[in-house]
């Protein structure tokens, strides 16, 4: 279900490397723009698995066949750390149609646990649409569960791609649990420990606070 596509010693990896650098990570404008690379190699990867068909095109000196994409998928993302990976799908699927999902963690002080809250979403019908939903951090995998359940209230969609940047193992294994089984997951670095606070470990930290700056 899962596919992983760094640690094959390619220019993904340099860009994952990066992200999680905390020498690097203080530039927040480099920060940023690798999201948006690895959002950009994501999109190419993904295009490969997306319905083309036979068309030809005119030139100035005549005619040539190629592929032609039979539709552009919906983009999806959850505000506001997803913003970044979003642009680099939007650079590759530019005609796209997009939605864009709040959510947050509603923190318990008195035990130190939180749920997560799906506040808001503005959003095109995905009905017998392809969505690709992104997320840089896939951590214990709730958000994006219930991102894409609430995605389902637009209709429904003919394939969903879920992406992120840096996955815990325990986040992937609860998403393939909690979404349907043709849900394809396109991740850039499998990580195995999550803390108590729900962070990936090594992971990178707060992917919103270091493109975005600290929020209260």
């Amino acid at each position: 279900m899962a596919r992983i596509l760094g640690g094959n010693g390619s220019l993904f990896d340099q860009f994952i490397g990066e992200i999680r650098n905390i020498d690097v990570q203080n530039d927040r404008m480099r920060f940023r723009r690798n999201l948006e690379r690895i959002g950009e190699l994501m999109a190419y990867e993904i295009s490969k698995e997306l319905e083309w068909n036979s068309g030809t095109l005119t030139t100035p000196l005549g005619e040539v066949e190629l592929p032609i994409l039979n539709s552009q998928p919906i983009l999806a993302t959850i505000l506001r750390a997803g913003l970044p990976m979003h642009q680099g799908l939007l650079n590759y699927f530019d005609h796209a149609d997009n939605c864009f999902i709040s959510a947050y963690r509603m923190n318990h002080k008195s035990d130190g646990s939180f749920d997560i809250k799906i506040e808001y979403m503005s959003s095109p019908s995905v009905e017998g649409r392809t969505v690709i939903l992104c997320d840089p951090m896939l951590a214990t995998g709730g958000s994006m569960v219930l991102a894409h359940k609430a995605l389902l209230r637009m209709g429904q969609p003919k394939k969903v791609h879920i992406v992120a940047a840096i996955a815990s193992r325990e986040g992937l294994e609860y998403c393939e649990r909690h979404l349907p089984k043709d849900c394809s997951i396109w991740i850039g670095a499998l990580d195995e420990e999550l803390t108590a606070q729900s962070y990936i470990v090594p992971g990178l930290g707060d992917a919103g606070d270091l493109a975005y700056g600290a929020k209260e």
